[in-house]
């Protein structure tokens, strides 16, 4: 779906999950607000970066902003929602910060693919506004999910030697 834009602002919810066996997961990036629901493929790595990232951003504001909005973190209910169905697989990501709202922007872009012709197409994008509570629980939440792979490191699919 090239050239689509959607804006949610502000989010309800926020989150990573995988759907499938143990190496063989598909990460999703999911987000909603109200009714409007989208999904998003992202690789486990991109899900690492994204956690690590968050980090970085929210240890710099914290040390430069005053918390407008103390309180304890949002339901850590972070399942996907039915139906996933992902509107494209994330190219790139970034994260903003808009002191005005004090929100944080996660904006994903799409992939393109090589078995598209016309050059001129412009990638998709998604802006998710979100809470700095519900970006930190994001952040928290996907480094879970990237560790709850492949606990042993003799099923990741590649050739170990092992000595003992």
């Amino acid at each position: 779906m090239p050239n689509l834009e959607i804006e949610l602002n502000p989010i309800d919810f926020i989150t990573i999950g995988t759907i499938g066996p143990k190496g063989q997961r598909v990460f999703y990036l999911q987000a909603g607000q109200g009714m409007k629901l989208v999904s998003m493929i992202i690789e486990k790595e991109q899900s690492w970066a994204l956690s690590e990232a968050i980090k970085e951003l929210m240890d710099e504001l914290d040390s430069r902003i005053e918390d407008r909005n103390p309180g304890e973190l949002p339901p850590r209910d972070m399942d996907l929602r039915e139906p996933i169905e992902p509107v494209f697989r994330i190219s790139q990501l970034g994260l903003g910060y808009d002191e005005e709202q004090d929100k944080i922007v996660l904006v994903a872009q799409e992939l393109i693919t090589d078995d598209i012709d016309d050059e001129s197409v412009e990638p998709s994008i998604v802006r998710i506004w979100c809470s700095r509570k519900q970006i930190r629980a994001l952040s928290d939440h996907a480094m879970d999910t990237v560790r709850a792979g492949r606990a042993d490191p003799k099923q990741n699919g590649s050739l170990v030697y092992y000595w003992m």
